[in-house]
């Protein structure tokens, strides 16, 4: 990525945990106050709402008193068939970067806790990690069509719940929201001795939900991909 002119910084606020980058200093202020801003209505939406933290399956919400935060949420969710809360980093991150294009930003590119959503006029390259597997911090994605949403989950090497035993599955989708939502139910999947068979399962499922453009998942050293992966990369990160 060409990084002249751009401004970088780390921001962690509770559970979001994130990177900022921007080609204005007051992009970097307008995402942190997006984040600030939607994670405490979410978190006063929840407190009258308490399932909407706990739930492992979709939620409706009353349109008249739910925040955007929850109903995004709530949307990607319900695509997916999983908990509102698999897609809540996604969800701020696509949110932060709405309010940066907003406000002119030509750059806007957001990374939280593994989830990441990306405007940008200049090609960005991205990191794969996947714990100690051999593929892991060596290879990466060149994003070079925007806007985009990338998000990983693993069975694995995550501190989120997940039913499946993959070592990484990575979505490219629309938003990062829905990318969280399909990577948490794609990597729920992920299970069993028959590897190939259950690739092959796992990537047509990604495919079938409107808005995925692609998958990459790492499972007991074997690649499975389909759609529209971006171009690998060698990272060779420490």
């Amino acid at each position: 990525m060409n990084k002249k002119g751009l401004f970088k910084q780390s921001f962690q606020l509770k559970e979001s945990d994130c990177t900022i980058i921007s080609d204005t200093k007051e992009g970097i202020t307008t995402a942190k106050t997006s984040i600030e801003n939607h994670r405490k209505l979410l978190e006063n939406y929840i407190k009258t709402h308490p399932q909407f933290l706990f739930s492992f399956k979709p939620l409706s919400v009353n349109r008249a008193d739910a925040p955007d935060v929850a109903r995004l949420m709530s949307e990607a969710s319900k695509k997916t068939n999983v908990g509102p809360m698999a897609a809540v980093a996604g969800v701020l991150t696509d949110l932060a970067v709405k309010d940066m294009i907003n406000s002119g930003c030509k750059v806007a590119v957001v990374e939280n806790g593994g989830e990441l959503y990306a405007f940008s006029d200049r090609p960005i390259d991205i990191g794969f990690a996947a714990g100690e597997e051999p593929l892991s911090k060596e290879m990466g994605f060149r994003l070079t069509i925007f806007p985009v949403g990338v998000a990983t989950s693993s069975g694995l090497y995550s501190h989120a719940f997940s039913f499946g035993d993959a070592a990484a599955v990575t979505i490219f989708a629309v938003d990062a929201g829905l990318a969280d939502a399909v990577a948490t139910a794609v990597a729920n999947t992920v299970t069993g001795d028959d590897i190939q068979d259950v690739l092959k399962k796992a990537v047509d499922m990604a495919l079938r939900i409107e808005g995925v453009y692609g998958v990459f998942i790492l499972y007991r050293g074997i690649v499975g991909k389909g759609g529209q992966i971006p171009e690998i990369i060698k990272t060779n990160q420490e």
